[in-house]
C-alpha cells in the first residue's frame, strides 16, 4: 500500500501537463486569454479585463494616485475614474500627467487632475496636497504607487544610489501619507490608503536590496498606521504584486527579456499578471465593500512566492535518473 501510494504521488508530478493540454479546448471563460510562453495551464487562469465593481462605486469620491501617469498607477486611475471617482494623478513629469489625465477623462467622462509632485521633496508634497484639496477636495482614496528600482550587485551601490530608491519608495510614501493624513485629521474626514509594494518586501531579495528594504518599510508603516489611525476613520492596506509587464519597470529590470522566461517557468498560473487585475484588487480594497479590511498585506502573484519558497517544488522537473532512483527505493520498500 505504501509503495503504491508513493508511485501514485510520483506519477501525479507528470500527469497534470497532459491533463491540462487535453482539457484546454473545453475551457471558455468569455474573455481574451493572455497566452505567454508555452505554459498550457494559462488556459485555466485567463485575466479579466473589465472592472468588477458597480459603475457608481466611487461616485462623489476623490482619489489621489502617485505615479499615476503611467503603468500600474495609470491603470488604477482608469479603473477608479470609470467607477465614478474624481481622480488626481501625481508625478514629476507634468506633460505626461496632463496627457494621461486628458486620455482618461475622455474615456470616462469624469474629471482627472494632473498635479506635479516630487514625492522625495516634502515641500513639493505639501504644495501638491494643497493643490489637490483646492481643485478637488479632501481625498477619500490615496494610493501610494510611485516607485523606483534598478538591478545591481549591492557591493556596487553608492550612497546616492541607495538614497535614490529609498527616497522615492519609503520617504515618498511617508511624506504623502503624513501630509494627507494630517489634513484629513484636521478636517475630520476618513479615507482608504493603499500602498503598492512587491512580493520580495516579505522575503528580501538579492540585487534589489534598496527596493526590498524600502518596500518592507512601507509595509511596516501601513500596518502601524492601520493600528494607530483607525480611530480617525482611516484604513491602510497593501498589495504585493508579482511580475506585471509595464514599460517602465521591465525596461529597467529586464531589458533583454531573458528574466521573463525564468518568471514564466516558476509561476504556477503560467503567466504574468495584468494591470487590470491589480486595478480590480485596488478598487475593491479602497471601496466601501472593504470597509473592514485594514492592515492587510495581499499577495497577487499567480503563486510565484509559494512556488519559490517550497523546498521540493522543483520536483516537477524530476530527471530520468532521479525517477529511476525513486523506483529503486519503492522496490526496496516493498521488499522490506
Amino acid at each position: 500500500m505504501a509503495a503504491a501510494g508513493i508511485r501514485r504521488q510520483m506519477g501525479a508530478l507528470f500527469a497534470p501537463r497532459l491533463l491540462l493540454t487535453t482539457n484546454m479546448r473545453f475551457l471558455s471563460h468569455g474573455t481574451k486569454v493572455l497566452y505567454q510562453g508555452d505554459n498550457p495551464q494559462v488556459g485555466f487562469f485567463p485575466p479579466v479585463q473589465k472592472v468588477m465593481l458597480p459603475p457608481d462605486a466611487f461616485h462623489g469620491k476623490v482619489a489621489f494616485i502617485t505615479g499615476g501617469g503611467t503603468g500600474l498607477g495609470k491603470g488604477m486611475a482608469v479603473a477608479l475614474s470609470s467607477l465614478g471617482a474624481e481622480c488626481a494623478i501625481a508625478s514629476r513629469k507634468l506633460d505626461v500627467l496632463q496627457q494621461t489625465a486628458e486620455e482618461i477623462s475622455s474615456k470616462t467622462g469624469n474629471k482627472v487632475h494632473a498635479i506635479q509632485c516630487d514625492v522625495r521633496d516634502p515641500a513639493s508634497v505639501s504644495n501638491a496636497v494643497s493643490q489637490l484639496i483646492k481643485v478637488a477636495g479632501h481625498p477619500s482614496v490615496i494610493i501610494n504607487n510611485a516607485a523606483g528600482n534598478f538591478v545591481s550587485p549591492t557591493e556596487r551601490l553608492s550612497p546616492n544610489a541607495w538614497r535614490t530608491i529609498t527616497d522615492i519608495v519609503l520617504n515618498g510614501t511617508a511624506f504623502i501619507t503624513l501630509e494627507v493624513g494630517k489634513e484629513l485629521i484636521k478636517a475630520q474626514k476618513g479615507a482608504a490608503f493603499l500602498a503598492i509594494t512587491t512580493i520580495y518586501a516579505e522575503s528580501g531579495s538579492g540585487f534589489v536590496s534598496p527596493s526590498a528594504s524600502a518596500k518592507a518599510g512601507v509595509e511596516a508603516l501601513c500596518k502601524s498606521l492601520a493600528a494607530e489611525w483607525g480611530r480617525y476613520g482611516m484604513r491602510f492596506n497593501v498589495i504585493q504584486p508579482g511580475p506585471i509587464r509595464t514599460k517602465g519597470a521591465f525596461s529597467r529590470i529586464d531589458p533583454t527579456g531573458q528574466f521573463e522566461k525564468v518568471l514564466l517557468k516558476r509561476i504556477p498560473c503560467g503567466r504574468l499578471g495584468t494591470i487590470e487585475e491589480i486595478a480590480n484588487l485596488a478598487t475593491y480594497l479602497c471601496s466601501d465593500y472593504a470597509s473592514w479590511v485594514n492592515g492587510a498585506v495581499i499577495r497577487l502573484d499567480g503563486g510565484e512566492y509559494v512556488s519559490m519558497a517550497g523546498e521540493f517544488n522543483d520536483l516537477r522537473q524530476v530527471s530520468k535518473e532521479q525517477w529511476d532512483m525513486m523506483e529503486e527505493m519503492i522496490r526496496k520498500t516493498k521488499g522490506s
